[in-house]
């Protein structure tokens, strides 16, 4: 029997110990675990960061949303109720992740087993906390999925003035809601601008974008800019389709679009160990 460095024994090590399907540490953040095919946990898991501007949740929505990654991973989900702006803005956010994370990592679960996945702010967050846990030397996750991601947060990406009037976001709304997220934070800085951090030694990052999103260049700019840093990051182009456009899964018989996605997800995430 191998057990954890801080003497319990760990349920992905322990032979005697029936592995749970849920651990029940999140690091006092509030979390869901959704397991949609009761696979457990020694399938892995899919931490799960939800969109929403920074500012807004929908807990039954987002449970719907990690059933949909949990069943397409082969994974048990974990979605993160991280906290919120204006009252809570950044740091505040990236830190429930981040210690969320490392709650998992505390309780055995291995990061070669882990998958973050977040879309719109969600996916911000993802890959900001991709940043500070490389800085901060914790062990990285096997990958990360950011669907719709902002990653400059300068707001500079000619595509937020290309696709407007063409994305069901709009400019505006960006605008406003930025500086409440930021609360003077400098918007051309890592980790709250993932764009502008050093992008060396992060783990695979697939970007599935729709090609009319405000934020387009923000996920090819990002994968460009990882791949010259020798990370692994690639763009999903989706042709024609709005900010989120992934929302489509949450139907139980997707439209084409969300049937795609579903499937890359499944191919990517088995292709990472």
């Amino acid at each position: 029997m191998r057990c954890s460095p801080r003497g319990r024994c760990s349920p992905w090590h322990c032979p005697t110990t029936p592995r749970p399907r849920l651990l029940p540490d999140t690091a006092g953040v509030p979390c869901d675990w959704i397991d949609a095919d009761r696979a457990g946990l020694g399938a892995g898991v899919v931490v799960y960061v939800h969109g929403g501007g920074f500012e807004h949740s929908n807990p039954a929505t987002e449970r719907v949303m990690a059933h949909r990654l949990s069943r397409a991973t082969g994974r048990p989900a974990l979605r993160v109720d991280y906290r919120l702006a204006p009252a809570h803005p950044f740091p505040a956010p990236l830190d429930d992740v981040v210690a969320v994370y490392r709650a998992l990592l505390d309780q055995g679960v291995p990061a070669t087993r882990i998958v973050l996945a977040g879309e719109s702010a969600g996916a911000t967050l993802v890959l900001s906390a991709l940043l500070v846990l490389r800085d901060a030397g914790v062990p990285l996750p096997a990958g990360a999925v950011a669907t719709s991601a902002l990653t400059d947060l300068t707001g500079s990406s000619p595509s937020i003035t290309a696709n407007e009037g063409r994305d069901l976001l709009s400019g505006a709304a960006t605008g406003h809601i930025l500086p409440r997220y930021l609360n003077g934070a400098a918007p051309d800085r890592a980790p709250q601008s993932p764009l502008h951090g050093d992008l060396r030694g992060l783990p695979p990052v697939l970007l599935p974008t729709g090609g009319d999103e405000l934020f387009l260049d923000d996920a090819l700019r990002f994968a460009a800019a990882a791949a010259e840093a020798g990370t692994d990051a690639s763009v999903d182009l989706y042709e024609g389709m709005p900010h989120a456009f992934h929302a489509a899964i949450l139907a139980e018989d997707p439209p084409p679009a969300g049937r795609t996605f579903l499937a890359r997800l499944r191919d990517w995430t088995a292709g990472l160990g």
